[in-house]
């Protein structure tokens, strides 16, 4: 019925199984990327480098506001608790799944590795929730970039 012919010529590209997957997967997202509206990426970039900043580039002041400071405060507050922000390291995959969450921060992150923050200190009875504090606000502002993205894309108020 349907032939599978692939998006590639094997015989000058010769693939295994996996790296066919991952072929097939960046054929998608240059797709998709293509597709995508540019200046709702720049928006999205902005709140994710400064939180609340693309927010402020949409002209949603209070939106904003409340937004950096709900995220420089939560990030804060886990660097007083003593919380580690990680790098990213190969030796365990949580870390690798906490060095994703602690770069949502954005700058922050970036302040955090260039001034030494955030190294954790064991001894801390507040170690972990500190830790958690600070993989949360990163979280969270993957999550109010993707807000500025769908307001600037159209997709909400």
């Amino acid at each position: 019925m349907f032939s599978k012919k692939p998006y590639y010529n094997e015989s000058l590209f010769p693939l295994q199984q996996n790296s066919r997957i991952l072929a097939f997967l960046g054929c998608l997202l240059y797709h998709a990327v293509s597709k995508m509206n540019t200046k709702a990426i720049a928006y999205f970039i902005l709140g994710w480098f400064i939180p609340g900043l693309g927010h402020v580039a949409l002209k949603k002041f209070k939106r904003a506001l409340f937004f950096f400071v709900a995220i420089t405060s939560m990030a804060g507050l886990g660097l007083l608790m003593g919380g580690r922000v990680y790098s990213f390291q190969t030796e365990n995959p949580l870390t690798i799944l906490a060095f994703f969450s602690d770069i949502g921060t954005g700058s922050l992150y970036l302040l955090t590795k260039m001034f030494s923050f955030g190294l954790g200190n064991l001894k801390n009875i507040s170690f972990e929730f500190g830790t958690a504090y600070i993989a949360g606000a990163g979280l969270l502002n993957f999550l109010i970039a993707l807000d500025a993205y769908d307001i600037a894309a159209g997709k909400k108020n």
